[in-house]
């Protein structure tokens, strides 16, 4: 039996507020619901795997993936929501490749203990990290990352491998879940200072482990997802 269930009662258990709830209500991410004779919403047991949804799955994929997902459930659509979380954990491994081709470099810092032969120009390195030459300006207007000026091309910009190794931490933070930690991960990157390899491998470490976090947020947010499914029957 679909018994009914209190706004209130939702929203302490789940640590949210019942304007919350509403606003999820309004934006679609869950049925509509129906209105009692002196106008209080009546929330269901459906509604309530609803909202359990929504709190464990945005922290891990993010509002937009996750608004798009439970649309999709309402049309009974899970095929194509399952495909959109399979395209969200895709990038997440892809974000594992970045922080490793990240590491691979500072090894080579490392065991070379010079750059002079290894520096790129923006176009260069715009095609090695596959991010448009706009990027990398913007990053380095931000503060994010250093180039030099080289007289004998133009005074085009190059990046030495410090500067590679960064940017494809900063790559690697484009899939993620905005967050005061990722904020936070940013200035760490933009405050290194220059051939501090200390660091560097610290933050590349702060990254791997926030992944690894995002990784077990993607997988609470399936379970819930999983038990949404089980309520509307979907398999």
């Amino acid at each position: 039996m679909n018994r009914l269930l209190r706004p209130a009662d939702i929203a302490k258990q789940l640590g949210i507020s019942t304007s919350s709830l509403r606003n999820y209500e309004t934006r679609g991410l869950v049925p509509p619901a129906r209105r009692a004779p002196n106008g209080y919403r009546e929330y269901t047991s459906e509604h309530a795997a609803y909202f359990e949804c929504i709190v464990a799955m945005s922290p891990g994929f993010g509002m937009e993936i996750t608004s798009s997902v439970l649309s999709l459930l309402q049309r009974k659509e899970l095929g194509e929501a399952l495909w959109l979380l399979n395209d969200a954990q895709a990038a997440t491994h892809e974000d594992r490749k970045m922080l490793d081709e990240a590491e691979g470099l500072l090894v080579q810092i490392k065991e070379e203990q010079r750059g002079d032969s290894n520096w790129k120009t923006i176009g260069e390195m715009a095609t090695a990290t596959n991010l448009s030459a706009s990027t990398l300006r913007y990053w380095e207007k931000e503060g994010y990352i250093q180039s030099a000026r080289n007289n004998e091309t133009n005074h085009y910009r190059h990046y030495d491998l410090f500067q590679a190794v960064k940017i494809w931490l900063l790559k690697s933070t484009q899939n993620a879940v905005y967050s005061s930690d990722v904020v936070l991960l940013k200035q760490a990157i933009a405050k290194l200072p220059e051939g501090d390899l200390h660091t560097l491998q610290s933050v590349i470490e702060t990254a791997r482990k926030a992944l690894v976090q995002r990784n077990r947020e993607q997988l609470w947010g399936l379970n819930r997802l999983y038990q949404l499914c089980t309520v509307l029957k979907l398999f």
